[in-house]
């Protein structure tokens, strides 16, 4: 077990309207990273970032390459500042690729490019109102696989699409098959939360994404990690460049199986920072592995004791 703090960076959902300011104002390897991103898409996404509109943040094309751009900021802090090398780490959904970003396998450039045409291959596989996504709070997996079975009909399907673990299973599909299944589980005690979200990620309507991804991820320069990093798709270690194309573009339709992943972290790290905006992961982790200690960064406060425990 390594006495290096593993990474966790977290996905779409966790961005919020001022994030990066602070560290910007801070650091200065931070302020050189949204300037590279800015200067690589062409645009203000630090204003985005820093100041809003949320609206704007939140369309998925912004949100997932705003996030890879305030996590590698993070993770630069903790390395230019504070002498982090990761040996560990693993990323939920989108923070898979800024997981592999910190540790070697993409380029920054690279990923934030591909991450907007993710974005928009995603926001673009599913018509606006087909899809939904529900959070089922109080459910295992087989509770959640065989509600999803019952609610499947008439070509309308609904999947777990995140296996968060602590009782959360988070399912995506046909609005009106999730509709069905929110039905089901309020008689069943457990309690179904929809998600604000644009389109029924990881979820087999997602397929067009996951055919334009798979092609583009061919043109993207891709190494093997320089570390361990658990993939969504099977909690299991990228080995070389061809996992990671295939694992990268497997993730669109396949369940985000983040329960494996956190406890994969946890067997190989006895402690883990949080990479970017948020808690959620952290507490996730503290319910999945509560021997795991984990610190967020959410903001610049989180950033300094986090820069206090790598140097100690």
């Amino acid at each position: 077990m390594t006495t290096t703090p593993a990474l966790l960076f977290p996905g779409q959902g966790a961005q919020r309207v001022g994030m990066g300011a602070d560290l910007c104002r801070e650091f200065p390897v931070a302020r050189q990273t949204f300037a590279e991103a800015d200067a690589t898409l062409g645009e203000a996404l630090s204003v985005l970032c820093f100041e809003g509109p949320e609206d704007r943040l939140t369309l998925t094309e912004n949100a997932q390459p705003a996030l890879l751009t305030t996590s590698t900021a993070v993770a630069r802090v903790l390395a230019a500042e504070g002498g982090l090398v990761p040996e560990v780490a693993a990323g939920h959904s989108l923070g898979e690729w800024s997981a592999l970003v910190a540790m070697g396998a993409i380029g920054f450039a690279d990923a934030l490019a591909a991450v907007r045409a993710r974005g928009r291959f995603m926001q673009q596989a599913v018509a606006p109102g087909v899809g939904a996504m529900s959070a089922l709070l109080g459910a295992d997996l087989a509770v959640a696989e065989a509600m999803c079975a019952e609610a499947t009909a008439g070509g309308e399907v609904v999947v777990p699409a995140n296996v968060n673990g602590a009782g959360q299973i988070v399912v995506s599909g046909h609005a009106a098959a999730v509709a069905r299944l929110e039905t089901l589980a309020s008689g069943r005690k457990v309690r179904a939360m929809r998600l604000k979200v644009s389109a029924p990620f990881h979820s087999p309507l997602m397929e067009p994404a996951r055919e334009r991804m798979a092609a583009l991820l061919r043109e993207v320069p891709v190494t093997a990690p320089r570390g361990i990093v658990l993939g969504n798709v099977d909690a299991q270690p990228y080995s070389d460049a061809t996992s990671v194309r295939d694992r990268l573009g497997a993730q669109i339709t396949a369940a985000v199986r983040w329960e494996d992943c956190a406890r994969g972290v946890a067997a190989r790290s006895d402690r883990g920072i949080e990479v970017g905006p948020g808690k959620v992961l952290c507490g996730l982790a503290r319910r999945i592995a509560p021997e795991f200690r984990c610190m967020p960064t959410d903001d610049l406060a989180g950033v300094r004791a986090a820069l206090e425990t790598v140097r100690a």
